[in-house]
């Protein structure tokens, strides 16, 4: 006999490409019951940018992030 999942699974396996997505897209969201988490990022965000827009800490390009990082890793 088929689990819960199981059952579950095949039935969404059947739905449409944009379907899954949204059913994947609902079920990520249920995992993040932590609110207080996404208050946190969203203060480090808005720090970071207000960082950005005053010269405080200016924007990396990519590349150099990057490099930066390889090195560090070194």
């Amino acid at each position: 006999m088929d689990t819960p999942l199981e059952k579950l699974a095949s039935a969404a396996l059947k739905l449409t490409a944009s379907e899954r997505a949204a059913f994947a897209q609902l079920l990520l969201e249920s995992l993040d019951a932590d609110e207080s988490l996404d208050v946190a990022w969203l203060a480090e965000v808005e720090r970071r940018e207000a960082q950005a827009d005053s010269g405080e800490r200016p924007l990396l390009p990519l590349a150099d992030a990057l490099m930066q990082a390889r090195a560090a890793l070194k």
